[in-house]
């Protein structure tokens, strides 16, 4: 806290990279603007696009000073982790939040991240993330344990607030000072706008977070809920495989930096546990003739293969060094708020 009686001070920051989700930016911003827990400010992250950037800063102001959004351009390379790192040094809050640019958060998402953070060791709050199928419906075939290929809460996480190993990055916070300590995300490894869909930046970050900071606690608390858009393209079966395929060569890059025991340590308990019992809830279902058992049962079994195949590509990507991230400083933003 900033002070005895002090509310805890949160910037929010949402990367953006595309016209094509105007209204949907628009929305996350007007959702964060609507929170019990006020925010200190909302910073928009253009990722190398500068008609957006000129459209926004059209709609939220053209100065940046004294406002409650801001507009930045990302002053890294062209992708998701690097738009965050500008966000990060460009914040002034305690915390800093991460919100996607097609999601929206309900009323209390900033109160719960906030009461997370009364606790002195909690160095990362997450949420839970609702999807919102542009079909109106989840597809039958859709196994729940797969929800994270669409950027959303999947079965198999605890409920309530729970100690976890990381947070996921679409709905999450963390301390100023976690940053301080660990560098910011990693470059190379998130998602770079349209291209293959690979993910783990913020399980890495959290992973060295920890090895940095032994005594680190990282929470998620399914009260601090987001509402994310899933578009109709991801419905489909073809971009579940291409996802899974790019999950497992980020979880490849992941465990050749940090190492297999901790890249790979909440994944072992996901595929030997929470998966096994998803087949067979799929095949009950199909044996009573309820919709979509049988393509559940199959999906969750493609999936796994497929994240495998694309963990072999990416191990052996790795060790020849075809693949590569870094990690850089975040410094702090001229006048930025300290804790």
């Amino acid at each position: 806290m900033s002070g005895t009686d002090a509310p805890l001070t949160i910037s929010v920051v949402i990367c953006v990279y595309t016209e094509d989700r105007w209204e949907d930016i628009l929305a996350a911003v007007s959702s964060v603007r609507a929170q019990s827990h006020p925010a200190l400010e909302t910073l928009l992250v253009v990722d190398h696009n500068e008609t957006l950037r000129e459209r926004l800063l059209k709609e939220y102001g053209e100065s940046p000073d004294g406002q409650d959004v801001r507009v930045l351009a990302n002053a890294g390379p062209r992708g998701l982790s690097a738009g965050r790192n500008t966000g990060i040094a460009a914040s002034r809050g305690e915390v800093i939040a991460f919100l996607d640019d097609d999601a929206v958060a309900e009323r209390d998402w900033l109160r719960h991240f906030a009461e997370g953070y009364a606790d002195p060791a909690v160095v990362a709050v997450g949420g839970r993330t609702v999807p919102v199928w542009a079909s109106g419906r989840r597809p039958v075939w859709f196994p729940e344990e797969f929800d994270w290929v669409v950027g959303c809460t999947y079965r198999g996480l605890p409920p309530g607030r729970v100690r976890v190993r990381n947070v996921l990055g679409g709905n999450a916070s963390f301390r100023r000072e976690a940053f301080d300590a660990a560098g910011g995300f990693a470059t190379g490894i998130g998602r770079d706008g349209d291209k293959r869909p690979l993910g783990c930046e913020e399980t890495e970050l959290c992973i060295r977070l920890t090895r940095a900071r032994p005594d680190a606690v990282l929470l998620i608390d399914d009260r601090a809920v987001i509402h994310h858009r899933v578009p109709e393209v991801r419905e489909h079966f073809a971009y579940f495989r291409t996802r899974t395929y790019a999950e497992g060569l980020s979880k490849a890059l992941v465990a050749r930096s940090v190492g297999a025991d901790k890249g790979l340590e909440s994944e072992r308990r996901y595929a030997t546990r929470v998966l096994p019992a998803g087949v067979v809830r799929g095949l009950r279902d199909a044996v009573l003739a309820r919709p979509g058992g049988a393509g559940r049962a199959g999906a969750i079994v493609a999936g796994v293969l497929t994240a495998a195949g694309g963990y072999a590509v990416g191990s052996v990507r790795a060790r020849r060094g075809g693949v590569a991230f870094s990690v850089a400083p975040v410094g702090p933003a001229e006048g930025a708020a300290r804790g």
